[in-house]
């Protein structure tokens, strides 16, 4: 069940704290303001700050669509739709000026604004230990998370924390990699410390310590620090998070909620923006937008027989659920340019009414974090056997012995395909000389999937939307070959 509770409290927060509608980060008022007699009283006012960090996750512009384009650049999607600047990601033809680079940017920087002042006023509030200790967690966790995302997708930006809020000073360079990869690091250590393992039925959907786990995982393989790796991604095998038992439970409103799903934007018909999802992967003669096809490219790696494609794309001649009347009705040539859409995301109300507007958003999946210790594992020397296979064989597809790296990028491409993994994955695997990205986007995949020219180490990262650098007033530096 989802929990409506995450929404409570926000507009009391938004009004107290001043905060306004933040467009960009040196316009907004800072949270140094928001301490009052009004707010910071009591864990009432704690529990709703807490709550107004993940109602920003549900915003349009930042996981439905924007966060999810970076994806349109792989092998695995072509961007449909009819944005001129997705088209310009896609290609690699963009400069800083770009919209969708900058769409995300405030938003991430909300959500950091939203922690820090959380860990700067919850220690000071009287109330209960383990709830105190739990919107810590959380806090550390989603500004760890942002920082992740911005590691990702631009690599240098500036960190702001506690004490930028203490000293008023918002203007400031950007850090180094090095910064920001122990800034994630520590925040997401204190959030594993602070975290319940599991949460109740009325608090399903927050962070917990497998999330802060798994995404350390995450950033240990990215510094290829691989002991590490496999130290967090082991902690969260042998958690309370066990795979679910049938794949597809993953991307149905009913069960999307299950141990497996380490961290998810939670979605509710009419409350949440998010609800944009849907319509984006939807296909537009069945009431979507008809967003980031996959390819047949994409299709063809999986194994005959594996189940998780018919949970993932959709296929011609597929018998979809959720027609009008309730009735199912056939997924036929000419609803989509490639011929395919991702069924995670696309699904219908049952009496065929429209798009399900139910569905979670995956962000982690403990799945994810067994592939991650096998390739830790595997790039390390030893067998990441045990780890493929246990997904494998959630999935029911044959094991293999002595995996590879090729086998492990197989495997995550398919287990995670459409999850906004990919792009990401193959840059690190280039730098690291595993792949050749520059060859392998050069390739020409048909009317859907031209050839593009990647350049490195130009296109490892975006540029800082321009915006943000003209705001700075010389401060903030584009990144190297965007100048």
């Amino acid at each position: 069940m989802k929990n409506l509770n995450f929404y409570k409290g926000l507009f009391l927060l938004l009004t107290i704290t001043m905060v306004g509608c933040k467009k960009d980060l040196l316009e907004s008022t800072p949270y140094s303001q928001a301490t009052s007699s009004t707010f910071w009283r009591n864990a009432t006012d704690a529990v709703s700050a807490s709550n107004a960090l993940y109602s920003l996750l549900g915003d349009e512009n930042l996981f439905p669509h924007t966060e999810q384009t970076w994806d349109i650049c792989s092998d695995d999607q072509w961007r449909a739709g009819d944005h001129g600047e997705d088209q310009a990601i896609e290609e690699f033809t963009f400069d800083a000026s770009n919209p969708q680079l900058g769409f995300a940017w405030s938003i991430k920087y909300e959500i950091i604004s939203r922690a820090n002042a959380i860990l700067i006023n919850v220690p000071k509030i009287e109330m209960d230990k383990t709830l105190q200790d739990r919107i810590l967690g959380e806090a550390y966790f989603l500004r760890g998370l942002m920082y992740w995302q911005f590691y990702k997708i631009y690599g240098q930006v500036p960190v702001i924390t506690e004490q930028n809020v203490i000293e008023n000073a918002y203007n400031v360079p950007k850090a180094t990699m090095e910064e920001i990869e122990s800034r994630i690091e520590t925040d997401l250590k204190m959030a594993g410390d602070l975290l319940l393992a599991t949460n109740d039925g009325a608090n399903i959907g927050r962070a917990t310590k497998g999330a802060a786990w798994g995404y350390l995982a995450k950033l240990y393989l990215y510094k290829e620090d691989f002991t590490k790796a496999i130290e967090y991604g082991n902690k969260v095998i042998s958690g309370p998070y066990p795979l679910a038992s049938n794949y597809g439970d993953n991307f149905e409103a009913a069960t999307d909620n299950n141990p497996e799903m380490l961290f998810a934007i939670q979605r509710i018909q009419g409350w949440t923006e998010d609800n944009y999802c849907s319509w984006y992967y939807a296909p537009r003669p069945w009431d979507g937008w008809g967003f980031q096809e996959p390819t047949d490219d994409l299709v063809a790696e999986f194994e005959p027989g594996d189940p998780r494609l018919g949970y993932s794309v959709a296929i011609v001649g597929d018998m979809i659920e959720g027609g009008p009347g309730g009735v199912p009705r056939e997924y036929t040539a000419g609803l989509n340019n490639t011929g395919h859409y991702f069924k995670k995301y696309a699904k219908w109300r049952a009496d065929g009414s429209g798009v399900n507007m139910d569905l979670d958003v995956p962000m982690l999946r403990s799945s994810e974090t067994y592939l991650v210790v096998a390739e830790a594992k595997i790039r390390s020397g030893q067998s990441g056997d045990a780890e493929i296979n246990a997904v494998r064989d959630r999935a029911g597809v044959a094991p293999i012995s002595g995996a590879d790296i090729n086998d492990l990028i197989h495997e995550r491409r398919v287990e995670l395909a459409g999850e906004n993994e990919r792009h990401a994955d193959l840059i690190r695997w280039d730098k690291a000389n595993i792949v050749d990205i520059v060859a392998l986007y050069a390739q020409d995949r048909g009317q859907w999937k031209r050839p593009r020219t990647f350049t490195r180490p130009r296109n490892y990262y975006f540029p800082i939307p321009q915006r943000q650098i003209d705001l700075s007033n010389g401060v903030l530096v584009q990144n190297p070959n965007y100048q």
